[in-house]
């Protein structure tokens, strides 16, 4: 085996500390996972302002790009959208889109060539306290709760 095959390693499996921050004021919501070790089902969460993906999408793709390096691929749920391009061009980079209408209340944004972070879709139209509650859940490193689980658990209605 050559040296530079031997070279190779991976991306680390580990979440910048610096990326726990919220992409702009007033546009998009994101959280990312508070433990580096990415054990849970989830590494985040994002919650956009509208159903616009090519208004939401490049600050999003923008703040993950600056801690993760290149983001190649986002795969989104089409229902969750208006509508969905193949691809977008992000400062310069082409990010292809793949969408289906899966319903699973997740975003999966790809870097290289496949390492994927998966993030909760927090419905635009949902409430900022419910907002709040799901990206809370979804961020515990242990957590082991489906997207849509979690998004029916923080939007339901209190008890009277």
């Amino acid at each position: 085996m050559a040296d530079s095959d031997s070279s190779h390693t991976p991306p680390p499996l580990l979440l910048p500390d610096a990326i726990h921050r919220a992409v702009k004021p007033g546009a998009a919501l994101l959280r990312l996972e508070t433990k580096r070790s990415r054990e849970g089902l989830l590494d985040g969460a994002w919650w956009p302002r509208t159903r616009d993906i090519e208004t939401e999408l490049p600050a999003l793709i923008r703040v993950l790009s600056e801690h993760l390096g290149p983001i190649t691929r986002v795969g989104v749920d089409s229902s969750a959208w208006d509508e969905v391009p193949t691809r977008l061009i992000v400062d310069d980079q082409v990010v292809h889109l793949d969408s289906d209408p899966v319903g699973d209340d997740t975003v999966l944004i790809t870097r290289g060539d496949n390492d994927h972070f998966a993030l909760l879709l927090v419905p635009p139209d949902t409430g900022a306290d419910a907002a709040r509650e799901a990206m809370a859940r979804a961020v515990h490193a242990d957590n082991i709760t489906q997207a849509a689980q979690i998004l029916l658990v923080a939007t339901a209605p209190e008890p009277e």
